[in-house]
């Protein structure tokens, strides 16, 4: 293992430690709002301090993109933390949620932790080197038809301004695959595409740190990651689709018929006049 990836693999554990003890006493946790639906807890903090601190301690000068204390530092590697994906879940003791953790180098991904507390379940990836589970290899799903399978995805919770393109896209996909599933925690659900437990996944509204770590996975593991339209730009836009790579490009052409200019990257060009 690398040692930018042990280093990572050491601040999951030791938040995702932090995070089962607090889970035996949910009722003793402060919780705020940041905004509509947007919980943080302490909780979410301190995994997020233990993470920054042992990085910091082997790495003093790499920069930190993290969810709960933002962006600090200046340099050329930036790591990318989501302390605790899956909070709301967390804090009503429905049993999935994780810890995220990416390395980005000069704007290329390069290694990601995602950890299970709950499961012990670790997924590594590095960049050029595979994604694995528990120090087993994933690959995606060799399933080849949407109709045999099962996607997922996550509600839009926080901004409503894309509900209906979104509804009508959920829709589709439930009469033209075996299931979809919304567990909550949409780092975890990139893992599971890796893994081959789902074939797909779609979100609208994600941040960089909800995606990082599993888009390597997904991508190690031989599979395509995109905008809801196929392209690139998706750790900025927060639009993400990822599976295997035939079911990827069946679940562009049955997103791409809800798609608002808002939700394209860059808007419908207008027909050629006739000559």
């Amino acid at each position: 293992m690398h040692p930018m990836l042990n280093i990572a693999v050491k601040a999951a554990r030791r938040a995702g430690s932090i995070i089962m003890r607090a889970s035996d006493n949910l009722d003793a946790l402060t919780i705020q709002h940041k905004s509509l639906n947007d919980l943080v807890s302490e909780v979410d903090r301190a995994a997020e301090d233990a993470i920054i601190d042992i990085l910091h301690t082997a790495y003093p000068d790499h920069a930190i993109l993290a969810e709960e204390t933002g962006a600090s530092g200046d340099s050329e590697f930036v790591w990318i933390i989501d302390p605790l994906d899956g909070t709301t879940n967390f804090l009503h003791g429905f049993p999935v949620y994780c810890v995220s953790i990416a390395l980005s180098h000069r704007g290329v991904l390069s290694h990601g932790v995602i950890y299970d507390p709950v499961r012990n379940d670790l997924f590594t990836a590095s960049r050029g080197r595979g994604a694995f589970l528990n120090d087993r290899r994933l690959r995606v799903s060799k399933r080849e038809r949407l109709i045999d399978g099962l996607i997922g995805t996550g509600f839009p919770f926080r901004m409503f301004d894309h509900a209906d393109p979104y509804v009508g896209m959920m829709r589709d996909f439930m009469q033209k695959t075996a299931g979809i599933r919304r567990p909550g925690a949409a780092a975890l659900d990139l893992a599971n595409v890796a893994a081959g437990r789902l074939d797909g996944f779609w979100e609208i509204g994600l941040h960089p740190w909800d995606m990082a770590a599993g888009v390597l996975m997904v991508l190690e593991a031989g599979g395509l990651v995109g905008d809801l339209e196929g392209n690139t730009g998706y750790l900025e836009s927060g639009r993400i689709v990822a599976g295997s790579p035939r079911i990827f490009g069946q679940m562009i052409s049955v997103i791409e018929p809800h798609l608002t200019p808002e939700l394209r990257t860059e808007p419908p060009k207008p027909a050629s006049a006739p000559a």
